[in-house]
């Protein structure tokens, strides 16, 4: 269960001391969160999107999945230049009236792009990609791999048949 509090200039966040419980304030710790600006009642701007991807091998596919909520397929796009499969994407943030109060702001907005190297054996004629229920499936196919040939030996003289 999530407390909801009104953070405004006059009553913000209340800092937690590390020294009261330092293990807890270790496992909560985000470097990167000391870098972005504190902000107060209103959305912080220029937030990071970045989704969660499944990368897996099997058989005969490289399988990318990617968690895309709320996204359409115009807003995505696949590349594959040579061995690098590259998958980009924007969502935009929703509109927001000066006059709204925002209690919390979880959910991320902005470009993302990802570009994974692909192993040598991929075909790159049978590359598919699907946006279905928010998650982003693409998969690449593997070439067959040869197969290896028996040659029976014959005695005798060397001729083509």
């Amino acid at each position: 269960m999530s407390l909801i509090r009104r953070v405004t200039p006059e009553h913000p966040v209340p800092s937690v001391k590390p020294e009261a419980d330092p293990f807890r304030w270790f496992l909560r710790w985000d470097p990167f969160r000391e870098m972005t600006p504190s902000w107060f009642g209103a959305p912080p701007v220029d937030t990071t999107f970045m989704p969660p991807f499944e990368v897996k091998e099997t058989k005969d596919t490289f399988l990318f999945r990617a968690d895309l909520p709320g996204m359409n397929e115009q807003d995505i796009e696949v590349k594959l230049a040579g061995d690098r499969l590259t998958i980009s994407g924007k969502r935009e943030a929703e509109r927001e009236e000066k006059d709204d109060t925002y209690y919390a702001f979880e959910r991320c907005f902005g470009s993302f792009l990802r570009t994974f190297t692909l192993p040598d054996g991929f075909d790159n004629e049978h590359v598919f990609a699907e946006l279905k229920d928010g998650v982003l499936t693409v998969v690449v196919y593997k070439k067959p791999i040869a197969q290896a040939k028996t040659i029976a030996i014959k005695g005798g003289d060397f001729k083509k048949s």
